[in-house]
């Protein structure tokens, strides 16, 4: 994490777009981490809250839509495959793909807001077939509310960010 947080203060807003851009493609890089102290790095920097959000939600986006693209190219296949290896999951894997058909773009856009299911909505509302300007939009709406939250926690603690990563590291185990 250290790279990163060197990286962010060399570069800046840069930075912060790609670090954003790789944690939405499925990077193992916590958004519970750099999107406050993107937020933090911003304030100090006195790079607007106005611009750094945009610039994290066009971020994740992007990488979104990369883990999207997988899910859509190749993600059929995969599911397929699992079902072929552990016969039993086709019901549970059938009712989940069901569920998901019928609530897609809530999926999408709530999924955003929940660790774990955010990294993973991307790949499975492609393997779904969900269409790209509705996930597009879900996405957004939800990129916007999550990164809106972290990004102002850290603007607002400013010096005090690392509260954020203390806490963070006491409860994610």
């Amino acid at each position: 994490m250290d790279f990163f947080i060197n990286f962010i203060f060399k570069y800046g807003l840069i930075a912060m777009f790609l670090i954003i851009t790789i944690e939405y493609a499925c990077f193992p890089i916590s958004s519970e981490i750099v999107l406050p102290f993107s937020g933090a790095v911003a304030s100090i920097s006195n790079i607007s809250f106005l611009t750094i959000l945009p610039v994290s939600v066009i971020g994740g986006l992007i990488g979104t839509s990369f883990c999207y693209c997988i899910g859509r190219i190749g993600g059929g296949s995969l599911i397929n495959k699992i079902i072929n290896k552990y016969p039993k999951s086709a019901k549970g894997l059938q009712s989940s793909m069901d569920k998901f058909h019928r609530y897609g773009k809530f999926a999408v856009c709530f999924g955003r807001l929940i660790p774990l299911i955010r990294t993973y909505i991307a790949f499975i509302a492609g393997a779904a077939g969900l269409s790209y300007p509705h996930f597009l939009l879900s996405s957004f709406i939800g990129i916007s509310i999550w990164n809106t939250l972290l990004i102002g926690l850290g603007y607002y603690l400013r010096e005090n960010w690392n509260i954020v990563g203390a806490y963070y590291s006491r409860y994610k185990e």
